[in-house]
């Protein structure tokens, strides 16, 4: 793209690769923050999306890549790259003054890495314990358990407030300054992480000022399972067991994310049958966990029998799953170079019998709640969030669209059958809670029109392509974006040539969302803190990766 290439040839020490619509940028770590403040303030082609900050160890070094996108071009990806040489104390400059989202990216890859960024107000680690010795995605890690053992008492909450700051003294040296994260006369209230409604093991301290939410920690890590740790010694077939069980209610989505990077990689060349049954596979997934989230939300205000009635409806969703893929929750039905096993004789039919079925449902859920004069006088006007702000936070998916932000990757970069399908994003622009509760809803409509389109149309011939037995990914590093139901989900794979990945990252897109509550609860009372959360419908233990 001419705008992107003259943008690129304004940076002489780059080296530059390109391929497709994705561009490599690798820059010496002196050069990182001028890069990055002029591809994110460029007048021209603005890449204000910061996607994900992956973190890499090269063995004999330590680095970040910063994947970014344009809201103006969002098909088009660069891969900002750089690196450090000093394993010891290894530093580099924070982004955080540019994206938002940066902050919460460079506190993971601290966790993990041990890199350190200057300009962070927060250093401190995000998942593990702040007394956690060693950084668990080095290639030297050692994991001896005798240097961390189970701890048989709480963290010690003064840990878990002091702020460690790398600041810039003189341009030779570098200072770290601790600053608390709330005063001693402040009234902070821990929310979890045990509570049911904080929509799992999530643990929130929130600052009151009587009613009124001041700010919020989120501290996460309480069911952390370093899925990306394991998965560096499983093969490629093997991971993908493991990539259901982050967001469960997205599960199939996921799993198809992480096949098409694989095949991407491979060059190989799926089944038409195979997309379309993945594509219907994964609208009746967002059905379900709409439903579900819907439900929940509901249920957060008040109303036992909406939670009831999405839960009735979700269930003729598992059943189907049930017969075709042979699970429920957990269907396991993708796989590298397509579906576990052909559709079910009575797929199609029950599929066809599920879509008028949901439209009638949708008009009594509408009945039931949405006109309910209390449920709209606790929902409006109340958790702004402006589409500036969402791009700043990476709020993707539903929660970026109710604040007029297109962000749709199924339209983006259509994958899989939906270049076949016609259907509509669905967006709105007020950004209040109202907004994110009531999209959801309608983009089950959406996603009853795509299974419409395709149901009938599923064409014949296999339903998976043929692999090798053990599969070897070649070298080189492949990202794959895929539109979850809480946003976008992608998968960055590096691989060295062999069966197992050398490194393997999956962007969450539920941890920009809990990072979103921050920004939407601060200013509103606490009665309204756990409606917000159950509008962000986010899912822990997609977080807790």
């Amino acid at each position: 793209m001419k705008v992107i290439d003259e943008l690129l040839a304004q940076l002489p020490f780059a080296t530059i690769e390109q391929k497709g619509k994705s561009y490599s940028v690798s820059v010496p770590k002196e050069n990182l923050l001028e890069t990055a403040r002029l591809l994110k303030e460029n007048t021209r082609l603005s890449f204000d999306f910061l996607m994900d900050i992956v973190g890499l160890d090269y063995e004999d070094a330590l680095g970040t890549a910063y994947y970014l996108s344009a809201t103006q071009f969002p098909s088009y990806i660069i891969a900002l790259k750089t690196r450090t040489d000093d394993r010891e104390n290894p530093l580099l400059d924070s982004v955080s003054d540019l994206w938002e989202s940066a902050g919460l990216y460079e506190r993971e890859v601290y966790d993990f890495f041990g890199i350190r960024f200057v300009g962070n107000f927060d250093m401190r680690r995000l998942f593990l314990r702040q007394d956690w010795k060693g950084y668990p995605l080095r290639k030297d890690y050692d994991a001896n358990p005798e240097l961390n053992p189970v701890p048989l008492e709480n963290e010690n909450l003064d840990d878990m407030e002091n702020l460690p700051v790398i600041e810039t003294i003189l341009e030779s040296e570098r200072l770290e300054k601790h600053r608390k994260l709330f005063e001693a006369e402040e009234y902070v209230v821990n929310f979890g992480p045990q509570h049911p409604a904080t929509h799992g093991v999530l643990h929130l301290r929130v600052s009151l000022d009587g009613e009124i939410i001041k700010k919020i920690d989120p501290n996460f890590g309480y069911i952390h399972r370093g899925i990306e740790k394991m998965s560096e010694s499983y093969t490629y077939p093997q991971i993908l067991h493991l990539i259901d069980r982050m967001d469960y209610l997205s599960g199939t989505i996921h799993r198809h994310g992480m096949c098409l990077a694989v095949e991407k990689g491979l060059e190989l060349d799926v089944p038409e049958r195979a997309h379309y049954i993945r594509t219907i596979i994964d609208e009746l997934t967002r059905i379900a966990s709409h439903l579900l989230g819907w439900g929940c939300m509901a249920m957060d205000m008040g109303s036992i029998t909406a939670f009831v009635y999405g839960m009735r409806d979700r269930e003729k969703i598992m059943d189907i799953f049930e017969e075709t893929c042979g699970g429920r929750l957990m269907a396991n039905y993708s796989v590298i170079g397509g579906v576990m096993t052909d559709i079910h004789p009575n797929f199609q039919r029950k599929v066809k019998e599920f879509i008028p079925y949901m439209r009638k449902m949708l008009k009594e859920h509408h009945l039931l709640f949405t006109g309910n004069p209390i449920a709209r006088g606790r929902m409006e006007d109340v958790g702004y969030l402006s589409k500036e702000k969402a791009i700043a936070l990476g709020a993707t998916g539903p929660t970026g669209r109710a604040s007029g932000w297109s962000n749709d990757v199924r339209k983006i970069d259509p994958y899989a059958a939906y270049r076949h399908a016609d259907f509509k994003e669905v967006l709105r622009s007020d950004g209040l809670t109202f907004d994110r509760y009531i999209i959801r809803l309608d983009e089950i409509e959406e996603s009853l029109k795509i299974i419409e389109q395709l149901i009938d149309n599923i064409p014949g011939g296999a339903y998976a392509a043929k692999t090798k037995a053990i599969i070897k990914l070649p070298e080189g590093e492949f990202y794959q974006r895929v539109e979850g139901a809480r946003g976008e989900f992608d998968v960055y794979i590096h691989s060295k040539g062999e069966k197992y990945p050398y490194r393997v990252k999956f962007r969450s897109p539920c941890m920009t969302l809990v990072n979103t509550l921050k920004a939407i609860a601060a200013g509103t009372k606490v009665a309204d803190l756990i409606m917000l959360g159950g509008s962000l419908d986010y899912v822990v233990p997609c977080i807790d990766r």
